[in-house]
């Protein structure tokens, strides 16, 4: 046996006496928890590793958990039976982040560390940052602050063979992936490592054929409208009931992992009002001010038109421009609205006034 190709595939492996063919298997490792755990240790030399972890009280209620994008140093701290409350976007494009300081003569970019980045996530979350990457890295000019987080970052897979409330991942076609460097599978006290990446390749351990599992059927399901035009809907009686229900909190832009909004901020220091730093802050176009403009003029005032803009953009015009919808069916927006608006269903009726549009 002899490796014959590990970049973007499984570690392939050519075995000559399989049934006299040469085929090439896919293979992967199989090994305890301590083992794994040593290799995230030497990993560590060179990677910050990120995954979902379980953080005990943290909740929007009382005595409940929140499950955030966290540094580990175990496999035993990764949350693979529960879906992350937010997404591995705030490890690429941070909530908060200062693009440069500044003084009354000069400005500096904050250093970036050297290491690379090692991300635990789920085939919608890798589709979500193909996404952002659309938007700041392909949308007429590169982002060089977000390309300097992203040019670093490794995926490291986490199935999901049943999906979880709320998600419509199987109906926005990211429910698999295969961009991904390696997936890990937790059994028990021991976790299987699928390589596709030679960084992470690893020796004498025992070597297994098996895949990454994927969901193939979730308990809600949306269809998109083939062509969805702003003139069709923008009336929709629809869109005047989420002014009614919809608080305009935002977080639903928030936890969303490709809502990719933020504004500027200008911050100076009380002992050197001459120095400070820019930031960049996430923002949300479901909030009150977001399209305020200079003179006091506004769009979108209405709760309904904000939800019709964000909807539209989500599924209709960002798909027109990229081929694909944005939105990538997590199900995070309907699990944290605290007026339950379920976006699944806002699609699915959408679909529904242009079928009768259309009649």
């Amino acid at each position: 046996m002899k490796i014959t190709d590990c970049l973007f595939g499984y570690v392939y492996y050519k075995d000559k006496g399989l049934k006299g063919r040469g085929e090439d298997r896919k293979m992967a490792y199989f090994m305890t928890q301590e083992r794994f755990n040593q290799y995230l240790r030497d990993w560590r030399q060179d990677y910050k590793i990120y995954a979902p972890v379980v953080l005990a009280g943290k909740g929007s209620f009382t005595n409940t958990d929140s499950v955030r994008y966290k540094e580990i140093t175990g496999v035993e701290e990764i949350a693979f039976a529960r879906k992350a409350d937010y997404s591995a976007k705030e490890v690429v494009l941070p909530i908060t982040q200062t693009l440069f300081y500044f003084t009354e003569d000069n400005w500096t970019e904050p250093q970036v560390s050297d290491k690379k980045i090692l991300l635990f996530v789920r085939s919608c979350d890798i589709h979500a940052i193909r996404r952002l990457d659309d938007i700041y890295l392909r949308n007429g000019c590169e982002d060089p602050y977000y390309k300097v987080f992203r040019d670093k970052v490794r995926f490291a897979l986490l199935e999901c063979p049943t999906g979880f409330a709320n998600c419509f991942c199987v109906s926005m076609a990211t429910n698999t992936t295969g961009e991904y460097d390696l997936f890990v599978r937790l059994d028990g006290q021991h976790v299987t490592v699928g390589i596709r990446n030679p960084e992470f390749l690893m020796a004498k351990e025992q070597e297994i054929e098996t895949e990454p599992q994927f969901v193939q059927e979730n308990n809600v399901q949306v269809a998109i409208p083939a062509e969805l035009r702003l003139a069709e809907v923008a009336a929709a009686p629809l869109w005047q009931e989420y002014s009614a229900r919809c608080l305009g909190c935002g977080r639903c832009s928030f936890v969303c992992p490709t809502c990719s909004c933020f504004s500027m901020q200008d911050i100076f220091y009380k002992d050197n009002d001459k120095a400070g730093e820019r930031r960049r802050v996430w923002a949300s176009c479901m909030v009150d001010g977001y399209t305020d403009m200079a003179g006091g003029h506004g769009f979108r005032q209405g709760k309904g038109d904000r939800m019709r803009f964000r909807v539209m953009h989500k599924v209709g015009d960002y798909k027109r421009r990229f081929g694909y919808p944005m939105c990538v069916g997590c199900g995070r927006c309907d699990d944290i609205c605290p007026e339950y608006i379920s976006f699944a269903n806002c699609i699915n009726r959408l679909a529904g006034q242009v079928k009768e549009e259309k009649a």
